[in-house]
């Protein structure tokens, strides 16, 4: 094994120029690091201006997410080993302004979330006395898979809609609306369907299957959007067919 790698890092300092560069440095090979170790020794021992996202090391907080020679990963589970000889190219995420080096402007990502509401709704609450709601098994095998999502915004990245239909609401938020959708003690799917079931929604999704491919957590958010395809559509015949029913 190599005792060095290049990384090519992308450098964006808007105070200094108005084009990105790439800089290369020289980093140590070491058992068990991974490109995140790359870059924390970049930070620590050879320029502290390196900007990134991070926090827990452990795959879980979603925040390392970046391109690595071209594709999208968490660098706190990408072994520096597993990419010798090298060079490693760092670029940030593909799909979001770029703020700083390799930190991204999510706002968009963030905006998109909250209209899906990606929490419990209820028409209604039983009084306390009564416990808490109960579910089986079975009833939260159904929406387990999608709430295995930790937002790092790989989907996004891998996502050739994002970039073209800059309002297509995105694979993680139509996941996590389904992770609500399929929740038994969940009554907001009629108010998620006004979001998802338009064109920015579920239906400008073409189905390529990246946002899957690349998702950390074997989560799967084409097939949420193809489900809920099939929902949207449903509901579209119900409410022709029956519109005294709302829907419902």
């Amino acid at each position: 094994m190599a005792d060095t790698v290049a990384l090519e890092v992308f450098r964006y300092l808007p105070e200094e120029s108005d084009e990105p560069t790439y800089e290369t440095f020289e980093v140590p090979v070491r058992e068990e690091w991974m490109v995140l170790d790359g870059l924390n020794y970049v930070k620590d021992r050879l320029d502290g201006t390196l900007s990134y996202r991070w926090a827990c090391r452990m795959g879980i907080c979603g925040s390392c997410g970046m391109l690595v020679n071209g594709e999208p990963v968490l660098t706190c589970a990408t072994y520096l080993e597993d990419l010798l000889p090298g060079p490693i190219r760092i670029d940030p995420l593909r799909g979001f302004p770029v703020i700083r080096d390799l930190v991204g402007d999510i706002t968009d990502f963030l905006n998109k979330l909250q209209r899906v509401k990606p929490w419990i709704i209820r028409d209604e609450e039983h009084p306390p006395s009564e416990g808490p709601y109960r579910q089986t098994p079975e009833e939260l095998s159904e929406f387990k898979q999608y709430s295995m999502c930790i937002n790092c915004m790989l989907c996004y990245s891998a996502c050739p809609i994002y970039e073209l239909e800059p309002d297509f609401i995105g694979p993680a938020a139509i996941a996590l609306a389904q992770r609500y959708n399929m929740d038994s003690r969940d009554q907001g799917a009629r108010e998620r369907m006004a979001v998802l079931a338009q064109h920015e929604g579920v239906w400008a999704c073409t189905f390529v299957g990246e946002c899957t491919t690349v998702c950390p957590k074997n989560v799967d958010p084409a097939g949420a959007i193809q489900r809920y395809k099939v929902a949207a559509t449903a509901d579209w015949f119900q409410r022709l067919l029956m519109p005294w029913k709302g829907g419902e």
